[in-house]
This record gives C-alpha cells, sequence and structure tokens, in this order.
C-alpha cells in the first residue's frame, strides 16, 4: 500500500457570527485526504468569518506539504471568467448577445450554421457544436469515456503548442452533438474557444488579455492569471493524473502547456482570489445585475460525463434540502480539481482544490466505479455550503 505524509492547517478569523464550524471542516478535509487524494486545501466563508484549510502533501516524492495560499490550475472555473468578459462587451454595445455567431466570425462558422448558433448559445452550451478534445487527443477515443480509452495522448501532447482555430475547426467539422437552441446542450470548450476568438474581434486583443483587464484586475485579484508557458509561476502543487487507474502510481502533469483549452479552462488562481471573483461578481461590481439575471438563467445540458446538469451563461446552481441555492463552477486539468461556490444571498462560499484527477477505475462497459474519495469530497463540499 502507498502510503503519503499528511499535514493539515487552518486558519480562522472570528466574528460575532459563529456559523462555521471550524473543527467539522479540519475533520472533512482530512477525511478526503485520507480516503486517497495526495492533497487539498479550501476556503470556506460565511460572513465575515473565514475557515482556510489544507491536508496532505503537494509532492508526494518530497512530503512537501499542502498550503489554503497555493496557486493552482483552476480549469473550467475560467469559463465564467470568459462568460462574464463577454457580457461586459454586451453591455457596451459591442456584441448582441442574441446575435448570430457568423455576423462576427464568418470564416470559422459558416454557413447556415453560423446563422443559427448565438452568442448566447455559446455560452450556456447549446449551438450544438462537438467537443473538439477526442479529436485533438485521439487516445480519448469520445467523451463521455468508453471501455477503451487510455492516456497517451496526455504525454504526446504535454508540450504541443495548438493553434486555437485549428481546435476549433475539429470541433466544427465533427458530427453536430445537437440542434442549435435545443435542449438538452452538451458541454463542448468548442463553444468557449470559440467566445475567446470573438473577444478578440471585438476588442483588439487577445481573450487572456481582455479577461486579465477587465475581469481579473476589476476585482482586484492579485494572485490569478493566464500561464505564459507550460509552467505554474509561485508556490503550487504537482498534479497527479491517474486517469481511471490507467496511470499507477498517478502521474504529475503539472508542467504542461495549456494551449489545448485556452481561455476555456486555463487560468490559475488560488482559493482565496476564486471566492473573492464570485463574490464580486454576485454583488454586481464584475458585471451588471440584469446581465447577472441573463448568467442564471439556465436551461439542461449534458455534461462531459454525460449526466444531466442545469447551466447558465457560465455558472450553474447547486442545492441542498432547505438550504438555497449556491451559484459557480468547477473544473478540472489533467490532475487538478477545484469548484467553486457562492450562496445566492452572497454569505456563504466555498473554493476547494485538489491535485489528483480521475481516481474512478472503470468497469468493463466503461463506467467508472465508485471510490471513497467521492463520498469525502461530497461531505467536505456539503460541510462547507451547508455546515
Amino acid at each position: 500500500m502507498r502510503t503519503w505524509g499528511h499535514f493539515r492547517a487552518s486558519e480562522r478569523t472570528h466574528a460575532v457570527r459563529r456559523t462555521l464550524d471550524c473543527a467539522e471542516l479540519d475533520a472533512a478535509i482530512e477525511n478526503v485526504h485520507r480516503a486517497g487524494i495526495p492533497g487539498l486545501f479550501a476556503e470556506v466563508r460565511d460572513g465575515e468569518q473565514v475557515w482556510r484549510g489544507a491536508a496532505g502533501v503537494a509532492d508526494t516524492a518530497t512530503g512537501r506539504p499542502v498550503t489554503a495560499d497555493l496557486r493552482h490550475r483552476v480549469g473550467s472555473v475560467t469559463k465564467t471568467f470568459a462568460a462574464a468578459a463577454v457580457l461586459q462587451q454586451v453591455e457596451a454595445g459591442r456584441i448582441g448577445l442574441d446575435a448570430p455567431i457568423r455576423r462576427y466570425l464568418p470564416e470559422l462558422v459558416p454557413g447556415e450554421r453560423g446563422d443559427a448558433i448565438t452568442v448566447r448559445m455559446l455560452i450556456n452550451h447549446t449551438s450544438g457544436l462537438a467537443e473538439y478534445l477526442p479529436y485533438a487527443y485521439p487516445s480519448f477515443k469520445a467523451l463521455p469515456v468508453v471501455a477503451d480509452t487510455d492516456p497517451r495522448s496526455l504525454d504526446d501532447h504535454r508540450f504541443t503548442r495548438f493553434d486555437p482555430v485549428e481546435l476549433i475547426g475539429l470541433g466544427v467539422a465533427a458530427p453536430a452533438v445537437g440542434t442549435p437552441g435545443a435542449a438538452p446542450g452538451v458541454y463542448s470548450n468548442t463553444n468557449y474557444l470559440l467566445l475567446a476568438q470573438l473577444l478578440e474581434q471585438v476588442t483588439g486583443t487577445t481573450a487572456e488579455q481582455c479577461i486579465t483587464r477587465n475581469v481579473i484586475e476589476r476585482a482586484g485579484l492579485r494572485d490569478t492569471g493566464f500561464p505564459a508557458g507550460p509552467h505554474v509561476d509561485g508556490e503550487h502543487s504537482q498534479l497527479y493524473e491517474a486517469w481511471f487507474g490507467m496511470i499507477d502510481p498517478p502521474r504529475d502533469y503539472s508542467v504542461y502547456d495549456m494551449s489545448f483549452a485556452g481561455p476555456s479552462a486555463s487560468l490559475i488562481s488560488t482559493v482565496a482570489d476564486l471566492n473573492r471573483f464570485y463574490r464580486l461578481l454576485l454583488a454586481g461590481e464584475i458585471i451588471g445585475l440584469s446581465s447577472l439575471a441573463q448568467m442564471q438563467r439556465t436551461g439542461p445540458v449534458i455534461s462531459q460525463e454525460g449526466k444531466p446538469i442545469v447551466y447558465g451563461l457560465g455558472l450553474y446552481p447547486m442545492e441542498g434540502p432547505g438550504q438555497g441555492v449556491f451559484w459557480g463552477h468547477g473544473g478540472t486539468v489533467w490532475g487538478g480539481g477545484t469548484l467553486a461556490m457562492i450562496r445566492a444571498d452572497g454569505e456563504r462560499q466555498m473554493a476547494v482544490a485538489t491535485n489528483l484527477q480521475r481516481w474512478n477505475r472503470l468497469d468493463a462497459s466503461g463506467e467508472p466505479q465508485p471510490h471513497a474519495i467521492d463520498e469525502a469530497l461530497a461531505t467536505l463540499h456539503r460541510v462547507a455550503m451547508y455546515g
């Protein structure tokens, strides 16, 4: 049996309202580590009270502990940032939310399809455009995962510099996964690569520059940004990918060229910055409240795992019985996972980051099997959001 060293730390700021059970949060995060995650860290807030915790190691070889202030690849949490940047341009009159994408990018989505797909459909994944990833990473075979998948493409493309227009072309050329605007939609990174090209078209800067200037800097996020290369700058954890048990022991993919995702999923941040971002977003300080209401208009979408979810414009809701609605986004990269959620009233929020992904092994039909991590992580999320 492999064993990892473990470390736990929590920092608390006390206020008159003591609604965070810090001991319960300490135990919950430790249990996720014991279930098999090498390391994870989180920040939970309720009003002015803050808990920060970490458990496990950032490096399984050296035993270096994780801490709650590490920088982390946050994957598709990036989509909320991108969606907010697009809605800012909608507010400025440069983009029509229900305008056809062909008006702006006729070469990328030509013909009747470009006339049928609107900007809104790209943001909420109802465009019908297929995911490009299994075509760029052929060993993945298909999404959702099937039994004959394997991780070879992960290593083949560790330092590949992808052209986003070529990736979009793969998604546009692939068989459609739905009719534009029809329910349910299908989650596809092709949509958000197109939104990045749209931002470039209307602002005259790259999407990364636009998001940095208008969203990240506007929110005062000091430890959030897009990577300049394959490395994560600053203190960070290694990222261990198991690929459904096919990589054993899990391999470190913290050094990776993220051009395969671009402004769809390449952002680097901290749990504290993510909580600040979502707090300001729901307060109407990143986009106007009318735009926020558009973000919170949801419809049915099939996730990349083939599961039904509800999705808005770069946001989706989670709700516990009698506990109110939380809004936010999750994200995965090779070896890393993130979930950031905030209650609709802006008071309670959490951001959790893990340094292992795809720990569930597949059965003969290609279905991921339950793992102790699943229940432990769900418990941490439940304690963090609902107490």
